[in-house]
């Protein structure tokens, strides 16, 4: 298998696991757009120096992991730290679901919104987020609790409404 064909067959496996958690964190499908780039540019670098990842789960951590440090250093970067929008980031997209989840999602700090979403939609074990997030599995139930405790306030606030 030649390298390009190994990176195409893992940029059509992971590439929507990717995007959703890029725009988790974006909020902008530019944003976005943006960080899914240069995660999968980091792959093919990564990918050509070290040979081919350990196994499955290794790539997956690694992409998953990628992303979110992609994610951290755009909102920490000078740039965006002086950036004024005409617009509030977060309302520049509109999520497809009217149920406002996704909203209530981005809302919530960003250590509460990656470990939601790798648990809900990534369908991963508490033990494998921890693995991937690089802290302990009593900080991710912990995580998991207070997250869904915040949804749970966000969202009987729009029901009410």
């Amino acid at each position: 298998m030649t390298e390009r064909s190994k990176m195409d067959e893992i940029i059509s496996r992971y590439a929507d696991m990717v995007y959703r958690i890029a725009l988790n964190n974006m909020k902008t499908r530019h944003d976005a757009d943006d960080v899914f780039q240069e995660v999968f540019l980091r792959c093919v670098k990564c990918g050509r120096k070290k040979g081919d990842f350990e196994s499955e789960e290794h790539l997956k951590a690694w992409l998953i992991r990628v992303t979110i440090n992609c994610c951290n250093k755009f909102w920490s970067s000078g740039w965006r730290r002086h950036v004024v929008f005409g617009e509030e980031p977060s309302k520049l997209f509109e999520f497809p679901e009217e149920n406002g989840i996704h909203e209530a999602m981005t809302s919530l700090p960003p250590k509460y919104r990656n470990v939601l979403h790798l648990f809900y939609f990534e369908d991963m074990a508490v033990k494998d987020i921890a693995e991937v997030l690089k802290v302990k599995e009593p900080a991710v139930r912990m995580q998991l609790t207070r997250g869904r405790a915040m949804l749970r306030e966000k969202l009987k606030g729009e029901m009410l409404e």
